[in-house]
């Protein structure tokens, strides 16, 4: 398949998104779709730019996993339920990691920056899943920032990368997001206290419920 392209979408001055940028977003929206071909020169086109750059995007996104090599070229990743299941056992891991070095190493400001994002949440308006899924990501992001490893931070935001790639959130299920956000206030006692094991053993629960969450949607939109 052919990449398509919006032509209204070209930016209009310098001041526009790098090709990697512009191009990591429209993978994201799912402008450009799973198992789309990518081709350079309608992409350099698109971003406003020579192949050289376009093509040196797509390298990187094809180091962050968001582009696949195939016979036919490079093709927008697709997705399927495997690779949810693998994200996401890999993210319980990680992010229960992230708790337990939190709840050793958060500083004040650490626990006042969390609480601050678990307010905002609380009061946001949930009508707007992909509003609830970026407020969701902050609060988990201020949590990462609480363990001051770099290199945690790192991994979970490329496993961040991939899961944004499946749209639809599990936060829109019925009666999750009031759920969810009584779970982020035990995860924030828990590193405020310093209880380590607790703090663990939370994420732990709470990222398994969204994983199992997650496949039950993907299970309900195949049989659509």
């Amino acid at each position: 398949m052919a990449v398509r392209v919006p032509p209204s979408a070209a930016p209009a001055d310098d001041r526009r998104p790098s090709p990697y940028e512009r191009l990591k977003q429209a993978i994201l929206a799912g402008e450009l779709a799973p198992g789309q071909q990518l081709v350079e020169t309608p992409l350099a086109q698109w971003c406003q730019v020579s192949r050289t750059p376009v093509r040196e995007a797509l390298t990187r996104l094809e180091q962050d996993g968001l582009v696949l090599r195939t016979d036919r070229g490079l093709v927008v990743r697709e997705r399927s339920p495997e690779e949810i299941l693998d994200l996401y056992e890999t993210r319980i891991v990680l992010e229960a990691a992230a708790a337990r070095a939190a709840a050793a190493r958060r500083s004040p400001i650490d626990v006042i920056t969390m609480r601050r994002v678990a307010d905002r949440l609380e009061r946001l308006d949930t009508g707007d899943g992909t509003e609830m899924a970026a407020a969701n990501r902050d609060l988990h992001r201020a949590l990462w920032r609480a363990t001051h490893n770099e290199s945690l931070i790192d991994l979970l935001t490329r496993i961040d990368l991939h899961l944004a790639r499946h749209p639809a959130t599990t936060l829109s299920q019925p009666g999750r997001w009031h759920e969810a956000n009584g779970e982020h206030r035990a995860i924030i006692d828990a590193i405020d206290a310093q209880d380590l094991d607790l703090a663990e053993k939370l994420a732990t629960k709470h990222f398994t419920k969204a994983r199992d969450l997650r496949l039950a949607l993907w299970a309900a939109d195949s049989q659509t």
